[in-house]
């Protein structure tokens, strides 16, 4: 058994929801549709349970045997693994001329200029330091907590779409850190999935004797949602999140003992015993089963919809990602990336009822993710000739007299490929079904 074996007592270093009638918000439709429900809400079962009855366990130690290289790689490396102009996107991305603040006015230019200033690029890679994250945080494309909104006058703009929320990330992750900002409050990471800025205080380094014991150890799996963690002493340090994975430090018949980190000064990382109880974590990856998938599903859907993580909610990427974790299936964090992982399968040719086919003879439930620009969803098999996706959505786009709405829904659900179509102002320019561009099969 491959227990942590670092020291800890006292020790510092150095550096589905049930079927239901789902109330949604609206933005932008007509009055007759104000008191409308989604039938794919309330005629398709939004219970897990319903999906999982005839389950095709497969065989995935090639994926599985993956996770962990993928997960720690960024303590693998000596310098950046990008060079500074591949990190400077945002600047091509946003400028004054379409971007709003949290006042919903538009931005002036010296925004940007201050950012350029705080991002400190003439650092970049002068730092070069392994760390680890302390608790949930958001990843930033800018060293701000400010928001940058593209026009609030426009549906499916303004909130909750701050552009410059690039994703969240889990307490006790792996990191790498390039270079301090200017002011010395945030510093640029890199993690295995994505890169951007974090809070300084955020943060704790991490020297490689530790890093190296932390990644040999046996790891823990976490499997339910909010569970509070705290250490020996009884100090309250986060929440669990699915997706999360923890070093073993020991464990008895009842609960596992895993290796936590909070901070002390400096960046110095405190470490500590924290006890969970075993139906909290798996001891290594979860068999891809009935049982598993329905229980993970079960706490995913536990989280509401969050663009980038914001709120310590999910997306449709950051979902799927999750949801995979605890089986050791390493996903990419940005949805286009997610949909070239496995054997992918270009649809962009097919007419609807040719899609409608293809998916219906390839698709393999819980192991097969559905493509749109912008939008991922996980394939979770057929009823009553009709395929069902589960996915987390935040809106149906809505037309009338040429102006964009959205119904909006907020959450993760069961549907069909053509959610919403009821919709007196559904707009079917923008229905899932016709805009799939792929679908991948993530066990091939």
């Amino acid at each position: 058994m491959k227990y942590i074996s670092i020291v800890l007592v006292a020790t510092l270093f150095v550096a589905c929801v049930p079927q239901e009638q789902v109330q949604v918000k609206k933005e932008n439709i007509s009055i007759e549709e104000e008191d409308m429900v989604i039938e794919d809400l309330v005629k398709i079962p939004q219970d897990i349970s319903y999906y999982v009855k005839d389950i095709n366990t497969s065989k995935l130690y090639d994926i599985q045997k993956k996770y962990e290289a993928s997960y720690f790689s960024v303590w693998d490396i000596q310098k950046p693994p990008l060079s500074l102009k591949e990190t400077q996107w945002p600047f091509e991305a946003f400028n004054s001329s379409k971007s709003y603040g949290e006042n919903l006015q538009p931005l002036e230019e010296d925004f940007f200029d201050a950012m350029r200033v705080q991002s400190n690029s003439h650092a970049y890679a002068t730092l070069n330091q392994k760390a680890l994250t302390i608790k949930h945080a958001n990843i930033r494309a800018f060293p701000t907590n400010k928001p940058l909104l593209h026009d609030p006058s426009m549906a499916g703009e303004g909130f909750p779409f701050d552009y410059l929320q690039n994703s969240s990330i889990n307490a006790n992750v792996p990191l790498f850190i390039s270079h301090y900002s200017l002011d010395k409050q945030w510093v640029f990471i890199f993690n295995s999935f994505t890169f951007g800025w974090l809070k300084t205080n955020e943060i704790v380094f991490m020297d490689d004797t530790h890093v190296e014991e932390w990644k040999n150890a046996q790891q823990i799996m976490i499997v339910k949602e909010g569970v509070p963690l705290y250490t020996k002493e009884g100090l309250a340090l986060f929440d669990t999140r699915i997706g999360m994975m923890f070093a073993l430090v020991s464990e008895d018949e009842n609960t596992y003992t895993i290796l936590s980190v909070s901070r002390y000064k400096n960046h110095q990382a405190m470490f500590h015993k924290s006890i969970i109880e075993k139906n909290v974590g798996s001891k290594g990856i979860l068999v891809f089963n009935k049982a598993n998938i329905e229980s993970i599903i079960g706490e995913i859907s536990k989280t509401k919809y969050g663009w980038g993580g914001v709120y310590s909610q999910r997306d449709c990427s950051s979902t799927l990602m999750d949801f995979y974790t605890p089986f050791g299936i390493w996903l990419p964090r940005n949805s286009s990336k997610q949909a070239q992982i496995g054997e992918v399968l270009n649809l962009k040719k097919l007419n609807d009822e040719d899609k409608i086919q293809f998916i219906k003879e390839e698709g393999i439930p819980f192991q097969t993710l559905l493509y749109r620009k912008g939008h991922i969803v996980l394939y979770a098999g057929i009823v009553e000739d009709e395929i069902i996706v589960y996915q987390n959505v935040w809106g149906i786009r809505t037309k009338k007299d040429g102006v964009e709405g959205r119904f909006i829904i907020g959450k993760t659900v069961f549907s069909t490929l053509k959610l919403g179509n009821e919709l007196k102002d559904y707009d079917e320019s923008a229905e899932l079904l016709r805009n799939i561009e792929s679908m991948n099969i993530l066990t091939r």
